[in-house]
């Protein structure tokens, strides 16, 4: 089924008559495991079920996905670990329906292309399942208020599974900040800077790098993913930097996204590596790329502070967020792994190596969990992600980054496209807590809390 009839469908379905969640009135899942359903058991997806089957307390109780390999290769997971194998939905595109209406599941987790994630998502929360949704939650600004009317109608909550807010530099220096150790925040800087131009092919045994196929012929993100590079010109991938500026800005809580302004350069670095690797005469070398090599987004923050994103894909270059975190105290930065606090800093003027501070202000959850986490993908991170979904779960409350942060974070990559067309000019982000942010209390990573 065509991507657009499924949506269009699935939003029939979503619109349907209204179900009271049973996060409101089912039973309490403190005192037994946490039931879990998956929607995409792809890579990304069998992270998080190999996550989940390291746990006592997650009974994998259902898994979905159209594709034969992906359930094989997910089925093998559980048997390796020597879990009870789960029931599978995998009856063509609208199976996951199935799966969600259970009884017998708490959560619901959604690692599918970003298209499908908020569709999926509201059946999901119509049904009153707790649901966590990959990176990034929406595509179109519409899906973002999609997902917060879905929570305010039902009540069911969304988590977006932002994995890099848990990254431990990252939550040291949110430490940090909670401290005051940077004074008044008045600038950061973030951002996607990730050479993913080598896309893999498959040839039916094994997949290869190198490749310049994608589409039909890709293999795994290829097949979906690289049509954006080509129909779409924006930050396509805003949450990875943003999500955890934006928890030390305590946007959503205290503050809040005003405007945006965006601006793209010329797009030649996917065209250049299909010709070096596939030859001019490759059919892909004849294809037009809308996006921009590097896109860079401003935005403005109700209490003044100012965010720079970068979106830089299609170059040569090492992997780096580009995170700065600055302050009327001094800053820090993720490139080069430098911090300078005046009054603190060794000499005036003179970078320390963050190394020395990361010991002495490292976050509670990784003093405590830190163990927990060396099975744990992207350098533990998605351990302490999935354990937040489960933890909210338990307790019955809202995610740590809940569905406004899903919401804000993911509608910077729409409205960066639409800065971008009407020549940068400057865009209203929207509110999306209707007011709330101005007496809304933070809530991420208090403590040794979720």
């Amino acid at each position: 089924m065509k991507r657009r009839d499924f949506i269009q469908k699935t939003a029939l379905v979503s619109s349907s008559a209204f179900i009271l969640p049973n996060i409101v009135f089912g039973k309490q899942v403190e005192d037994k495991k946490v039931r879990l359903g998956f929607i995409g058991v792809g890579l990304r997806g069998r992270n998080h079920l190999e996550q989940a089957l390291f746990r006592d307390d997650v009974e994998v109780s259902a898994i979905c996905d159209i594709d034969d390999n992906s359930i094989n290769e997910a089925l093998s997971l559980i048997k390796l670990k020597g879990k009870k194998e789960p029931v599978i939905y995998k009856n063509g595109d609208h199976d996951f329906e199935n799966m969600v209406k259970r009884d017998d599941l708490d959560g619901i987790i959604i690692a599918t292309p970003w298209e499908l994630h908020v569709p999926m998502a509201l059946v999901s929360m119509k049904a009153g399942k707790y649901t966590a949704v990959e990176v990034s939650a929406t595509v179109k600004l519409q899906e973002s208020w999609d997902l917060v009317n879905m929570y305010e109608k039902t009540g069911s909550h969304c988590m977006i599974l932002e994995n890099v807010c848990y990254r431990r530099d990252v939550m040291a220096v949110l430490n940090m900040v909670r401290q005051n150790m940077f004074g008044e925040l008045v600038h950061t800087q973030c951002g996607y800077q990730h050479d993913l131009r080598e896309v893999k092919f498959n040839d039916g045994k094994k997949a290869y790098g190198g490749g310049v196929e994608f589409g039909e012929k890709g293999f795994s993100e290829a097949k979906w993913r690289t049509q954006h590079s080509v129909d779409r010109n924006g930050d396509l991938y805003p949450t990875h930097g943003l999500g955890p500026v934006a928890e030390m800005l305590n946007i959503n809580r205290g503050n809040q996204f005003l405007y945006l302004t965006s601006i793209a350069s010329q797009g030649v670095g996917l065209h250049n590596y299909i010709v070096k690797n596939g030859g001019e005469n490759h059919p892909n070398a004849k294809v037009k790329f809308k996006l921009g090599d590097v896109v860079t987004t401003n935005i403005k923050c109700a209490n003044g502070q100012t965010i720079m994103i970068s979106h830089d894909t299609n170059l040569p270059r090492p992997y780096s967020l580009g995170f700065r975190v600055q302050g009327t105290n001094g800053l820090w930065m993720n490139d080069g792994n430098h911090i300078y606090l005046e009054g603190i800093s060794k000499k005036p003027h003179t970078w320390d190596d963050f190394k020395e501070y990361q010991d002495k202000y490292d976050h509670p959850l990784w003093k405590n969990h830190a163990s927990n986490a060396e099975k744990a993908g992207h350098g533990g991170i998605d351990y302490f992600v999935l354990r937040a979904f489960i933890e909210s779960i338990k307790r019955k409350v809202a995610p740590p980054i809940d569905v406004y942060d899903a919401a804000a974070w993911s509608a910077i990559s729409p409205l960066s496209e639409e800065s971008i067309a009407k020549g940068s000019v400057p865009v209203k982000i929207p509110d999306f807590t209707r007011g709330k942010w101005k007496t809304n209390k933070p809530i991420f990573a208090l403590g040794d809390e979720y």
